[in-house]
């Protein structure tokens, strides 16, 4: 996690580089002199709150460079921040606090005024939840949280301190890059993209979030910037290379999340000509883990490659045993970056495994390795899929659709998108005589989803589900159903 080297650094900054673009937001730059000031006035208004040392903060993750400003504050004063998407429902963010603990839900206003709300204790949604230590940790991420609670993570101080060493040597990172940050700011993505780069002293070019997906204003951002660092999901790849634009500065481009589309890698080579291409493969509970250098000149999809330094991996077999040398099955990573366990420990069991001594993640992935120790994804062993480079489970999904009072069943199937590569379709059948809609199923949903988890069709009908011969949900009949009305609408 951010750590206090971290914040020392940004301090120091502050002032041997004050001059220096720290942040850019749309037509908005920070100096880290100005950063530093505004950080200093977010700690005097937090000193005001009297909040006991060690104490957990909820910080909903804007992305702004007010939010980032709070967050240093927290970080300096010996808080903890426990930071949600904002995207989550106001009921789902609020059983977060509540499960770590969090006094207090902070936000900050484009002047710098600080806003705290008290958050209401709840023995019952806390029952479970280990208090998480300032001394471990001063920051609380969460897991893409497809059910609306998602699961609360620990980034560990000296975790965090071990990567940015790690992504500063591996990818020769210096303060005088510019580095894109286009994934919120609560993924895990930022640490790298956010954090490593603020640590340098080097400036940090966000992407807001109602403009992420427009081609044209973030082509003018890398150009206009001259961003040197572009880490993102193939998404963000293929609106960058529309149109044929050519950015000579990018030095540094990492593609993770997702799996990159070949067909993308010939105008990806044509728009970076300069740059060194990376896959980068991991997931909050372990921060990254793997790392291919991509040829651009391949014509296949690159492997996640082989393990960072200091990363063991195993692959196991269904029967839980351990595949050696060349073979396919469920990868488990152990990372010097990783968390120590949920903060809800009861369900550390079914994630986590020691084997040999060291702490394995169950990642779910399904991998291949050749006997070169070259690591290719193959799948997932569960129900989840990644929408825009995240993790979403569609079993958990389902449960939130169907708990609306008017739906009978509900079905959620992954549908392939050209532009996302991930897109979800709910299918649904309704108690008779109710007036459930389309509109209105989605307005339940997004109350208790992220956005990327809601669904981006809904089809409601009092017609009996589709079933297999087995009785079960015909989850491929209704794939290709709607496959088809999508094609021919």
């Amino acid at each position: 996690m951010p750590s206090t080297h971290l914040a020392a650094s940004i301090d120091a900054h502050s002032r041997d580089r004050a001059d220096r673009v720290a942040l850019s937001y749309d037509r908005r730059t920070l100096t880290y002199a100005e950063l530093g000031d505004l950080t200093t006035e977010l700690r005097a208004q937090l000193r005001r709150l009297e909040l006991p040392a060690g104490s957990t903060v909820c910080v909903p993750a804007h992305k702004t460079p007010e939010t980032i400003a709070l967050l240093t504050a927290v970080f300096h004063e010996g808080l903890i921040a426990l930071a949600p998407s904002p995207d989550l429902g106001i009921a789902a963010r609020t059983r977060l606090a509540q499960q770590a603990r969090a006094s207090h839900s902070l936000t900050v206003a484009a002047d710098g005024a600080l806003t705290a709300e008290a958050v209401v204790a709840n023995a019952v949604e806390a029952e479970g939840f280990d208090r998480a230590d300032a001394g471990r940790t001063r920051l609380l991420l969460t897991t893409s949280g497809s059910t609306g609670t998602p699961k609360i993570v620990p980034i560990p101080a000296e975790g965090f301190d071990a990567f940015a060493d790690w992504a500063t040597a591996e990818l020769a990172l210096t303060g005088d890059d510019v580095a894109l940050s286009y994934a919120p700011l609560n993924f895990d993505l930022a640490l790298l993209d956010v954090w490593t780069f603020l640590r340098l002293g080097a400036q940090v070019a966000l992407v807001p979030k109602d403009r992420a997906t427009e081609a044209p204003y973030l082509q003018g951002l890398v150009g206009g910037r001259e961003v040197t660092f572009v880490q993102g999901v193939p998404m963000l790849h293929r609106l960058l290379v529309t149109g044929g634009p050519e950015f000579t500065a990018v030095r540094t481009l990492i593609t993770t999340g997702d799996s990159l589309a070949p067909e993308l890698l010939e105008p990806m080579t044509r728009t970076f000509p300069n740059a060194r291409f990376h896959n980068i493969f991991g997931c909050t509970e372990t921060n990254d883990s793997f790392v291919h250098a991509i040829d651009p000149h391949t014509a296949a999809a690159p492997p996640i490659g082989r393990p960072l330094a200091g990363v063991r991996a195993l692959v196991v077999d269904a029967d839980g045993g351990t595949v050696t040398g060349a073979g396919t099955g469920e990868l488990l990573v152990s990372t010097p970056f990783q968390t120590a366990g949920y903060l809800r420990s009861a369900l550390n069991e079914q994630a986590f495994t020691v084997r040999e001594g060291h702490v394995y993640y169950r990642t779910g992935d399904i991998v291949s390795r050749t006997d070169e120790g070259l690591f290719t994804l193959e799948g997932r062993a569960d129900w989840q899929v990644k929408v825009r480079g995240v993790r979403t489970n569609l079993q958990e999904v389902e449960t939130v659709v169907a708990a609306h009072p008017d739906v009978a069943e509900a079905v959620v199937v992954a549908l392939p998108d050209e532009q996302t590569g991930v897109r979800l379709h709910a299918h649904v059948t309704r108690h008779p005589a109710t007036a459930l809609t389309g509109l209105r199923l989605r307005t339940h949903i997004s109350k208790h989803l992220p956005r990327h988890a809601i669904p981006s069709s809904v089809h409601v009908t009092e017609a009996p589900m589709p079933r297999t011969s087995t009785g079960k949900p015909d989850r491929n009949l209704i794939r290709n159903n709607r496959m088809k009305e999508t094609q021919t609408a």
